[in-house]
Protein backbone atom coordinates (compact mmCIF):
# COMPACT_ATOMS: atom_id res chain seq x y z
CA UNK A 1 0.00 0.00 0.00
CA UNK A 2 1.53 3.31 -1.10
CA UNK A 3 0.95 6.86 -0.01
CA UNK A 4 0.20 9.54 -2.58
CA UNK A 5 -0.22 13.30 -2.30
CA UNK A 6 -2.51 14.88 -4.86
CA UNK A 7 -2.52 18.59 -5.64
CA UNK A 8 -5.18 20.72 -7.28
CA UNK A 9 -4.12 24.18 -8.41
CA UNK A 10 -6.24 27.28 -8.99
CA UNK A 11 -4.45 29.75 -11.22
CA UNK A 12 -4.88 33.52 -11.12
CA UNK A 13 -4.63 35.59 -14.30
CA UNK A 14 -2.46 38.05 -12.33
CA UNK A 15 -0.12 35.28 -11.16
CA UNK A 16 2.60 33.14 -12.68
CA UNK A 17 2.12 31.22 -15.92
CA UNK A 18 0.64 27.73 -15.42
CA UNK A 19 3.63 26.16 -17.18
CA UNK A 20 6.00 27.82 -14.69
CA UNK A 21 3.95 26.64 -11.71
CA UNK A 22 3.80 23.10 -13.06
CA UNK A 23 7.55 23.12 -13.69
CA UNK A 24 8.24 24.18 -10.09
CA UNK A 25 6.03 21.38 -8.78
CA UNK A 26 7.71 18.84 -11.05
CA UNK A 27 11.05 19.89 -9.55
CA UNK A 28 9.63 18.65 -6.20
CA UNK A 29 8.77 15.27 -7.73
CA UNK A 30 5.13 15.80 -8.74
CA UNK A 31 3.87 14.17 -11.94
CA UNK A 32 0.99 15.52 -14.05
CA UNK A 33 -2.22 13.46 -14.05
CA UNK A 34 -5.67 13.78 -15.53
CA UNK A 35 -8.86 13.74 -13.53
CA UNK A 36 -9.91 15.52 -10.36
CA UNK A 37 -6.34 16.60 -9.51
CA UNK A 38 -3.58 18.24 -11.53
CA UNK A 39 -0.55 16.35 -10.21
CA UNK A 40 0.48 13.50 -7.90
CA UNK A 41 3.49 12.82 -5.69
CA UNK A 42 4.14 9.15 -4.95
CA UNK A 43 5.88 8.58 -1.63
CA UNK A 44 8.47 5.94 -0.87
CA UNK A 45 7.31 3.29 1.60
CA UNK A 46 7.45 4.39 5.20
CA UNK A 47 6.19 7.96 4.74
CA UNK A 48 4.34 9.38 7.74
CA UNK A 49 1.79 12.09 8.41
CA UNK A 50 4.65 14.28 9.63
CA UNK A 51 6.38 13.78 6.27
CA UNK A 52 3.21 14.96 4.50
CA UNK A 53 3.02 18.06 6.71
CA UNK A 54 6.69 18.85 6.02
CA UNK A 55 6.02 18.42 2.30
CA UNK A 56 3.01 20.77 2.45
CA UNK A 57 5.30 23.43 3.95
CA UNK A 58 7.83 22.80 1.16
CA UNK A 59 5.11 23.20 -1.49
CA UNK A 60 3.94 26.41 0.18
CA UNK A 61 7.48 27.83 0.05
CA UNK A 62 7.93 26.73 -3.57
CA UNK A 63 4.73 28.47 -4.70
CA UNK A 64 5.12 31.60 -2.54
CA UNK A 65 4.77 34.71 -4.68
CA UNK A 66 3.21 32.84 -7.62
CA UNK A 67 -0.33 33.99 -6.72
CA UNK A 68 -1.94 30.55 -6.96
CA UNK A 69 -4.16 28.59 -4.60
CA UNK A 70 -3.57 24.91 -4.03
CA UNK A 71 -5.36 22.04 -2.33
CA UNK A 72 -3.60 18.89 -1.14
CA UNK A 73 -4.94 15.44 -0.39
CA UNK A 74 -2.67 12.71 0.95
CA UNK A 75 -4.07 9.20 0.96
CA UNK A 76 -2.99 5.59 1.37
CA UNK A 77 -3.81 3.42 -1.61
Amino acid sequence: MGIKTYIKITFNSEGANPSEVMSRLQSLGFKPVTGAYDMVYEWDNGATVNDAIWFADKIHETLKGYNVLFQLETISE
